[in-house]
């Protein structure tokens, strides 16, 4: 059983039923249910036309749903017009599907949620393992925002940039349970790229490539995390990196900047060094005053203390550092970083130990942990 070819074929299949009238909450269960009966049937008795198979299916689910329902009688007409069986649109309503499931009425994490089991076709049970909540508790949240987003126009046109933070948000939350979100975030980026010609929509693409190049080196034998300097490059994914390069660049030679694209320049030019102390801190300080420009963040202004202090020293990394908000998450483990670089390592190694405290994950915290006890160590 081709799974992928399962969660591919999902968006269009549902976008046909709400084209034919079904709502989306229905259409989306109805969906749900074909895909289990695929994966029964289709090792035995593959279909000549699986995209068809699962139109028909899913439509023959959807009206045995809604013949059952007697609050749905005035439905009746739409139930007596079953379209027969056989070849399905060419046209894809993948993109509109990707506007609704992020509609700005929905929270991040219920777009997040909506999104990966409507366009994604990822089952209820491996959204919850990859989000580390009980099954139960997704249902209720995928349940919750097909409601919201049930009187919504599918023909209604979508923000762009929304779809493009919902993916973002996805690709951050990386790999947990049996389904890898950083790559099903990429595969749907594609998806959007294909269907959008916009310089910010190749700019998310390149960016995710560029990071997701560097997976395998992000963390040693035992799990532990390895920071970019001590990487092992050779572990780095150098066709994912030339893809990502080749698609930033031909984003910026559009001249039409946006925050993805100033992110991706980050990351290209961490990717391009072939040793850490190679990297060229000062351009990537200037990119990160383009994406302070564009979005004003407080993360990016973090970062750029960080740049700040390789590019000029410790102390000028300091003094910028000393300019932030110091409840910023993370801001005491760059303190710590920049104040051991600037050689005070016992006010170093107990910033690292606060730093810890306030660890957002497990495996940040004992990083930090053992940073702390390294310098320790040496008092």
């Amino acid at each position: 059983m081709d799974e992928l070819l399962l969660r591919s074929l999902t968006p269009g299949v549902l976008g046909i039923l709400v084209r034919r009238g079904a709502g989306f909450a229905a259409a989306e269960d109805a969906v749900q249910d074909a895909l289990v009966e695929a994966v029964r049937v289709w090792p035995d008795d593959p279909p000549r036309d699986p995209k068809g198979w699962l139109v028909t299916a899913a439509w023959r689910k959807f009206l045995d749903a809604t013949r059952a329902d007697t609050a749905r009688r005035r439905r009746e007409d739409l139930v007596d017009d079953e379209p027969a069986p056989g070849p399905v649109p060419a046209s894809d309503d993948t993109l509109q599907l990707y506007f609704l499931c992020a509609h700005p009425s929905l929270t991040p994490s219920s777009a997040v949620a909506l999104t990966l089991r409507a366009v994604g076709g990822l089952t209820t049970r491996q959204i919850a393992q990859a989000y580390l909540v009980p099954e139960a508790t997704m249902a209720q949240r995928i349940s919750r925002a097909k409601r919201t987003v049930s009187g919504v126009r599918f023909d209604q046109p979508g923000d762009v940039a929304t779809v493009l933070r919902v993916l973002y948000l996805v690709f951050n939350e990386g790999y947990s349970g049996d389904v890898d979100l950083a790559a099903e975030a990429i595969r749907l980026t594609r998806q959007v790229a294909a269907a959008i010609d916009h310089p910010e929509v190749a700019g998310l693409l390149a960016l995710m490539l560029l990071h997701h190049a560097r997976r395998n080196a992000r963390t040693a034998p035992d799990g532990s995390l390895v920071p970019l300097a001590e990487q092992d490059r050779s572990r780095w994914n150098t066709t994912m990196i030339a893809e990502g390069v080749e698609i930033l660049q031909a984003a910026l030679a559009r001249d039409r900047l946006g925050e993805f694209q100033a992110q991706a320049a980050v990351a290209a030019l961490h990717a391009d060094a072939p040793a850490a102390a190679e990297t060229d801190w000062v351009q990537i300080v200037e990119w990160y005053d383009e994406l302070i420009k564009l979005t004003g963040s407080p993360v990016a202004r973090l970062n750029r203390a960080v740049a700040v202090g390789e590019a000029d020293g410790p102390r000028a990394g300091l003094a910028a550092l000393a300019a932030l908000d110091d409840s910023l998450p993370r801001h005491t483990a760059v303190s710590a970083y920049l104040t051991e670089r600037d050689g005070d390592l016992p006010k170093a190694a107990r910033l690292y130990a606060e730093a810890a405290r306030q660890a957002p994950n497990l495996a940040e915290r004992d990083h930090l942990t053992r940073q702390a006890a390294r310098l320790n160590s040496r008092l």
